[in-house]
């Protein structure tokens, strides 16, 4: 892409090309002027943001249409490159245009529709259109759907959930970053630059949740609780670090309890897993235990049945996401990341960075809630 912008023409004369096709045309998309301009859409949408500062455009929905008499500000006003978020844009023909933000989850099915849903409540709050993309947890790189969504759905704005585990999320980073386009992590983290700059971003505090899981079979009596984790979540790393710190307030030593990853569900050693994290735990003496996530949980649980084992009388279990965890029998106590909240936030933060582009990069962190049901109660008594 920056080799076809070294070989466009200059800035000025650029805008000057741009400013000719809209006085032939009254209005142009962005699409348009990069086949007559022979550079990237994101060039194309600095120039008409550069115009649009200078009061000669106004930006609409996918382009740009010329300035009237009736648009120019009156009074002394000052000409808006973009309206402020919230408020919506004029398309041609008076029409309200919201604004596009790109939204990229890596799920569509799980956990991540009420992030969605609390972003699509707050997008409309503030005059934006959620302009929805679902990735996978499969995918070795999210650049070709943010790319479409940065070049081809012209958005204003990005709250993404990309891949960070994988080689070239760095690049990825970056090059999201030089795009000129808002963006808005959403339970993930991340710095660019020789200076590790922070980037926008909203998160749970997973660490927390699973610490309150912790403290809250301890203070049911039990002295050692372990952890049982999906293999290649994201969020492991989070409840690993809770689970030990709140370990470590106890005065237990973790390495005396469960601390085990389980592979996927449908891999073949599944069953096998879930029978060594039990066997585990019969001879440790480990009677509470936090697993993530729900599905894994519920499956740990149906074990312990089949081997002849009580939920909670024998084991107590808390599950981590609360997605499903309170439709299972019995009822999981589980930990619930704040989902809607978290959507809001990100697509609140973004609003924030588009009506004022130099305000300090925030970082937000929600806690999560704990729900207590019927699969955690007292340790077995001894003897």
């Amino acid at each position: 892409m920056s080799t076809i912008d070294a070989r466009g023409p200059l800035p000025v004369t650029r805008r000057a090309q741009l400013l000719e096709e809209l006085q032939r045309q009254g209005t142009v998309r962005v699409s348009e002027l990069t086949d007559v301009l022979g550079v990237t859409p994101v060039t194309v949408r600095r120039d008409i943001a550069q115009l649009a500062n200078e009061g000669l455009v106004r930006r609409v929905h996918g382009g740009a249409t010329l300035v009237t008499a009736d648009d120019r500000p009156q009074d002394g006003a000052a000409p808006d490159a973009a309206p402020p978020a919230g408020v919506p844009r004029a398309a041609p023909g008076g029409e309200v245009a919201l604004r596009p933000v790109g939204m990229l989850v890596p799920s569509l099915d799980y956990y991540w529709p009420g992030v969605v849903r609390g972003a699509q409540e707050e997008a409309t709050a503030h005059g934006m259109r959620l302009v929805l993309r679902g990735s996978s947890y499969e995918t070795h790189d999210d650049r070709p759907q943010l790319a479409r969504l940065v070049e081809q759905a012209a958005v204003d704005g990005l709250v993404i959930a990309p891949r960070m585990d994988v080689p070239n999320a760095p690049e990825t980073m970056a090059w999201l970053v030089s795009t000129g386009v808002p963006v808005v992590l959403v339970e993930r983290s991340a710095t660019v630059g020789l200076h590790h700059a922070a980037v926008e971003s909203v998160v749970s505090d997973h660490a927390l949740g699973a610490a309150m899981a912790v403290r809250h079979l301890a203070s049911l009596g039990h002295r050692k609780v372990g952890l049982v984790l999906s293999e290649h979540s994201p969020t492991g790393p989070h409840v690993r670090r809770g689970w030990l710190e709140a370990i470590g307030e106890s005065g237990a030593d973790a390495a005396t309890t469960v601390d085990v990853v389980v592979p996927n569900l449908r891999s073949a050693d599944f069953d096998a897993a879930l029978d060594a994290a039990l066997d585990r735990c019969l001879s440790t003496g480990t009677t509470g235990l936090l697993v993530h996530a729900d599905t894994e949980a519920m499956a740990f649980v149906q074990r312990c049945e089949q081997r002849g084992l009580s939920v909670p009388a024998d084991l107590s279990v808390v599950a981590y996401d609360d997605e499903v965890a309170g439709l299972f029998s019995p009822q999981l106590t589980a930990v619930r990341p704040p989902r809607l909240s978290i959507g809001r936030a990100a697509v609140s933060l973004l609003a924030a960075r588009l009506a004022d582009p130099e305000r300090p990069a925030h970082r937000v962190v929600i806690s999560p809630s704990l729900r207590v049901r019927e699969s955690s109660g007292p340790p077995p008594a001894e003897g």
